[in-house]
């Protein structure tokens, strides 16, 4: 097994906290982007189910988040996102040469995912997999924050409700000294513009994907994933609404069987 963590610098100087697990005789390696407020710690169990199914696992802090650089919770540019996950997917395809690529992405990071791949038509991406993503936000969690106001004003983090129907998990969200209390109007204002080019680029969408959504999702509208399913190029292209479910699948009661699923499809593909 290589396993590391290191400060790495990103496209303009920003250092982002990366940590890496790689088994050996790996199948595939998996790249990690996690959601608003959160960081790539609160995924340790699906990287450790990973590392048991033999897929390799690059998690990242986005900035601003977690153990990264930057104005805390803050983008000035959707594209800083892009960008970001764009150098952790150079990383991890220049350290695993013969070996195939997926991102996952969950919420804020299943926009950016979502995003990457329209962006990015023409890298060697083996699949994206979203989860909860925030790809046309129906729900208005993000278009809905007041207009005009100065981008770094902070908006109170109200999330914690609301990611998960198991109370550990809510609770632990609320204690975690690494997910943040607030973001700010900027980061809204980033994304809202991310999800107006989307609108008119999503159709350049053609990786395999598996979109991944919780029924009862009262924060990203699973209906955000039925739009995804039906606007995207790709032939090849799954979705799978898990009933009862909130926005959180991967921590949620049956995560064992969302996790498998994941496995499953990656394996197929690598």
């Amino acid at each position: 097994m290589r396993s590391y963590d290191e400060m790495m610098q990103s496209f303009d100087g920003t250092k982002l906290y990366l940590k890496a697990e790689l088994p050996e005789k790996m199948k595939a390696v998996c790249v990690f982007v996690h959601g608003l407020c959160e960081h790539q710690g609160r995924y340790d169990y699906v990287a450790e189910k990973f590392y048991e199914a033999k897929i390799g696992t690059y998690r990242f802090d986005h900035r601003g988040h977690g153990k990264s650089e930057g104005e805390e919770s803050h983008y000035s540019d959707y594209n800083e996102m892009l960008k970001d996950t764009d150098e952790v997917v150079n990383k991890a395809m220049a350290e695993n040469p013969e070996i195939p690529i997926f991102l996952l992405g969950h919420s804020m990071g299943g926009f950016c995912v979502a995003l990457y791949g329209a962006k990015y038509p023409e890298k060697e991406i083996s699949g994206i997999i979203t989860s909860g993503a925030l790809t046309r936000d129906n729900a208005k969690i993000i278009l809905g924050i007041q207009k005009g106001m100065d981008v770094h004003t902070r908006i109170p983090n109200a999330l914690a409700e609301g990611v998960c129907s198991v109370i550990g998990i809510i609770e632990c969200y609320k204690t975690d000294p690494l997910v943040r209390k607030s973001f700010t109007a900027g980061l809204c204002y980033a994304i809202a513009d991310g999800l107006k080019w989307y609108e008119k680029n999503v159709g350049t969408f053609s990786f395999p994907i598996l979109m991944m959504h919780g029924e009862k999702d009262g924060l990203v509208s699973v209906q955000d994933t039925y739009d995804f399913f039906t606007l995207v190029s790709s032939e090849d292209r799954q979705m799978k609404i898990y009933g009862g479910l909130l926005h959180e699948i991967l921590n949620e009661f049956c995560r064992g069987e969302v996790i498998a699923d994941t496995v499953a499809w990656i394996e197929r593909r690598a």
